[in-house]
């Protein structure tokens, strides 16, 4: 390749990078400004069990259910989800679709208590602003709201030791345009809005990236039973299973990757 030819080359690599570094920042300045609109006018409500939960007008939609927030995040996700992992694994890794308020991610920590190792990875495009999570009240002792402060305050996109036995990356992207995952995950705790409200969370495609990222006996749950839900995860490979719901839910869902029979 003669220097003039490598010149041009570089000159147009300069100008490639340049333009996606600008559509990234165009990105960065589309999510802010979305995520300022949609927790301008965010509503701080208790639940029946005591605990907050978060309405945000603009979708119409509750973070936890109105009947209990942590009621709901004990049965969907850590009773259906983490204790049935907790018997056959002492590491584990966890993928969470909706960090949220990260109540799932404190909740496991005060479940396991130290007994398990846990790598926690939790997926968000829009994180709540810390003045919401200051006002957010989940009757914590001292002890444990500190641990809840730390969860709300490590950087984002990486790994940062909350306890000795817990590691958290907070990850900011969109996970409908990320179907490839670096990781291999032991459960995940599926905590996206509605599929009314958000339909592109809970596709046939999302959920065969999620069944490649997991490790065979995995597990999935989620507050959502409805048919066609189960029928997509049916189709990215999973086996199904309907439970009963939390209070105000007759249903729920628990998936399983059995690739081996043996494992499930």
């Amino acid at each position: 390749m003669s220097y003039q030819v490598r010149k041009v080359f570089c000159r147009r690599f300069q100008y490639v990078n340049v333009l996606m570094h600008l559509h990234w920042c165009a990105e960065l300045i589309n999510l802010m400004v979305k995520a300022e609109r949609m927790f301008q006018h965010v509503i701080i409500e208790k639940t029946e069990d005591g605990s907050d939960t978060l309405f945000v007008p603009e979708l119409n939609e509750h973070y936890h259910s109105v009947h209990g927030a942590t009621t709901e995040s004990n049965h969907v996700f850590i009773d259906a989800g983490l204790m049935p992992i907790l018997e056959e694994k002492k590491h584990i890794r966890i993928l969470e679709i909706g960090f949220g308020t990260g109540l799932n991610a404190l909740l496991t920590i005060l479940r396991t208590n130290g007994s398990h190792l846990i790598h926690y990875t939790g997926i968000e495009l829009y994180p709540l602003p810390q003045e919401v999570i200051r006002q957010l009240d989940f009757a914590l002792p001292p002890e444990e709201k500190n641990v809840w402060e730390q969860l709300h305050t490590v950087e984002w996109n990486e790994y940062a030791a909350i306890t000795d036995n817990f590691h958290l990356k907070k990850w900011q992207t969109d996970v409908t345009k990320c179907l490839v995952f670096t990781e291999q995950y032991d459960l995940i705790y599926f905590d996206a809005f509605a599929p009314d409200i958000q339909p592109a969370m809970w596709t046939p495609e999302l959920f065969e990236s999620l069944f490649n990222a997991m490790n065979d006996g995995g597990i999935l749950t989620t507050y959502c039973a409805k048919g066609q839900v189960r029928r997509n995860m049916q189709q990215a490979g999973f086996t199904t299973e309907r439970l009963p719901g939390p209070p105000g839910k007759r249903e729920m869902l628990r998936a399983r990757k059995c690739v081996n029979v043996l494992m499930c």
